[in-house]
């Protein structure tokens, strides 16, 4: 695992990302653009629904990294067998 350095550079790093996700959304939903230019990718109003799955990745991914610097595991998936009684 990182140190908590790495982990807040992350964050940010991570932060930036969804507010910039979160501002090319906004913008394309609200329709006072055609398209949308965010870093080397044009978006259009046709890339809101992979746009909103890249939104809650990072928000996923801002999650992860704060419960990591407050102390606690990441999230550990199990499965609920069903079973005849």
């Amino acid at each position: 695992m990182a140190d908590r350095t790495e982990l807040r550079a992350r964050l940010a790093f991570w932060q930036e990302a969804l507010a910039k996700l979160r501002k090319a959304y906004l913008a394309l939903l609200d329709g006072g653009v055609k398209s949308y230019r965010l870093d080397d990718m044009e978006l259009t109003r046709l890339d809101l629904s992979s746009l909103i799955k890249r939104i809650e990745e990072a928000e996923a991914k801002v999650d992860e990294l704060t419960a990591q610097l407050e102390g606690q595991g990441p999230r550990r998936a199990f499965a609920v067998l069903p079973r005849d009684l």
